[in-house]
């Protein structure tokens, strides 16, 4: 279906977004990867954890110190690598208190309801525990409430560990509202920062992804990734990605990708094209009163399963 595309700004070029940063949240096809056992753990193809590096060495030196494999120990399924025989001596006596944290995935996606891999370099020990994070951007978000991020990581590890990763509905999601798939992924996987590059529907790629209010974002590019992270409130659709016409009534209905506008800097998606042109009939006035039904559908929704009111997917039916 053809893309509906007005711009009621005079004078808003959204192609002139340009964003100079380049952040990669996937690890390498020979990176870490999580084992088929029971235990849940960030280990290589050959099952070592912490990329070979020596956990004791983060509470003894400070620092990553690589280990070596004729030092090596099994714990909890994932093989340890140390520098030193006195080290390994050191973990075989007590594995729980040299042990990273959440079996040596990143502590703030944790704290999220997910998995990303680590940098060793971003570690830190906080009463006696490793954690250790993906980069410096998750070591800021970590930073932010680092005991209330370890409260959030203790109570999701048990959830995230036994979906093997998978992105869980924290509590703070709970509150939010989206029109999204069963896989918790919001405008049926289109990218929503081409909406305002490209002006168009551009599909995303499930390796480059971002999580924002409680529903998963794909992204075409790296670039669009980290764009859509530093400023997720700029370019996530309205009304939670569900139809402006829609909630001008009050109700709740899916969308076509196709079918959208940027009005004043805000991307809002239509169901058909006839309600497209319905809801443009008086666009400010809609728009008010979209506005003005999007908190209470939020209230009365929040937390429970979605189901779309048909009853006004046609035109006229006010």
């Amino acid at each position: 279906m053809k893309s509906v595309i007005r711009n009621f700004n005079n004078g808003i070029i959204w192609n002139s977004l340009i964003m100079l940063f380049i952040f990669c949240i996937t690890a390498c096809n020979n990176g870490p990867k999580p084992q088929a056992g029971k235990a849940f753990n960030n280990v290589d193809k050959n099952g070592v954890i912490l990329d070979g590096y020596d956990p004791v060495a983060f509470f003894t030196d400070n620092k990553p110190v690589k280990g070596d494999e004729k030092f090596q120990y099994t714990y909890d399924e994932a093989v340890y690598h140390f520098a030193s025989k006195e080290h390994l001596d050191l973990f075989k006596g007590n594995p729980e208190k040299y042990k990273p944290q959440y079996g040596a995935w990143c502590a703030y996606a944790v704290s999220l309801g997910r998995v990303a891999p680590i940098d060793v370099n971003t570690f830190s020990i906080v009463n006696n525990r490793l954690f250790i994070q993906h980069n410096q951007r998750a070591v800021k978000g970590w930073n932010k409430d680092v005991p209330g991020n370890i409260v959030l990581a203790d109570k999701y590890w048990p959830a995230v560990s036994g979906k093997k990763g998978a992105q869980i509905t924290t509590d703070a999601e709970k509150q939010f509202v989206n029109n999204v798939d069963d896989n918790g992924v919001i405008l049926q996987g289109n990218d929503a920062v081409d909406y305002f590059r490209q002006m168009k529907a551009v599909k995303g790629d499930a390796k480059y992804f971002a999580r924002y209010n409680g529903a998963t974002y794909w992204f075409s590019t790296e670039q669009n990734q980290t764009m859509f992270k530093d400023h997720p409130e700029m370019f996530a659709p309205q009304y939670g990605g569900f139809s402006g016409y829609g909630m001008s009534l009050g109700k709740l209905l899916p969308v076509n990708p196709e079918i959208f506008d940027v009005v004043d800097g805000h991307l809002i998606f239509q169901h058909s094209q006839q309600e497209d042109d319905e809801f443009h009939k008086d666009l400010a006035g809609n728009i008010a009163k979209a506005n003005a039904n999007w908190p209470e559908l939020v209230e009365k929704y929040a937390g429970k399963k979605i189901e779309y009111d048909m009853t006004v997917s046609t035109v006229g039916s006010k």
